[in-house]
């Protein structure tokens, strides 16, 4: 009896040593794994890891965030990418990768949060400067074919201020156009009044200036950025004319 009782015992502490891993021996399976392109196993590892060590390795946890995104753990990795922002470890990457997780999870409106977020920290980042650039874009191309003039302003601004010399011109020429646009139509419906009224015609064709005036303003920065532009150099003398 006392024989079985001591090979139990034995069983009991060697089934122990082997179910716990420390959680150096995890970190370390997990970098293998990573480097490996492993990705199931290298999130497995990595976010037991951090639940072990109260997710105090930020530099692990953005790796985790990488892992769980490449297993489409899309919720997972905004975690883990917060972790790091918040410990502020890579942390203009950090926010371009959340960003992409919640793009992936169709959040559109934190993914945009999120992006504006990490450009006050990092307004270099191309990866956001991109997104961003790209979002607005078209959104405001969207807005524009909606009929949405105002909007579509609004969308076209938001891409001026980033470091991206496509996005700036085609931002900047979009908005020359819609000023045009709307010049032109402040003419079209005023022109009845050219021998009706013409004071009132005066006021709405001083409206219409200044909407041809914000359009080559527009238009000639954008020139200065990217004066190969073709559509720029059409579009300059149009407006032009029309402030004549």
């Amino acid at each position: 009896m006392k024989k079985l009782i001591f090979l139990f015992a034995f069983c009991i502490v060697v089934t122990n040593v082997f179910a716990q891993t420390t959680p150096e021996q995890l970190k370390k399976e997990g970098n293998d794994a990573f480097n490996a392109k492993n990705y199931p196993v290298a999130y497995a590892k990595f976010s037991e890891y951090l639940k072990q060590t109260n997710n105090q390795d930020s530099a692990t946890a953005y790796y985790c965030g990488i892992a769980a995104d490449e297993v489409k753990k899309y919720a997972e990795a905004v975690t883990f990418f917060d972790i790091a922002i918040q410990k502020k470890f890579n942390i203009g990457n950090a926010y371009a990768r959340k960003a992409l997780a919640l793009d992936a999870q169709k959040k559109t409106a934190e993914y945009v949060a999120t992006l504006e977020e990490g450009l006050k920290v990092d307004p270099k980042n191309k990866t956001m400067v991109k997104n961003y650039g790209l979002h607005y874009l078209k959104t405001g191309l969207a807005a524009q074919k909606a009929g949405k003039a105002e909007e579509a302003e609004d969308c076209f601004k938001k891409v001026i201020p980033l470091d991206h010399k496509q996005y700036k011109t085609n931002a900047l020429y979009s908005l020359g156009v819609l000023c045009y646009n709307d010049g032109a139509n402040i003419l079209k419906k005023a022109a009845p009044l050219a021998n009706s009224d013409a004071d009132k015609y005066a006021a709405e064709k001083a409206k219409a200036d200044g909407r041809f005036k914000e359009a080559l303003d527009y238009l000639e920065e954008a020139a200065k950025i990217s004066p190969e532009n073709e559509n720029v150099k059409k579009m300059l003398p149009q407006v032009k004319a029309a402030m004549k």
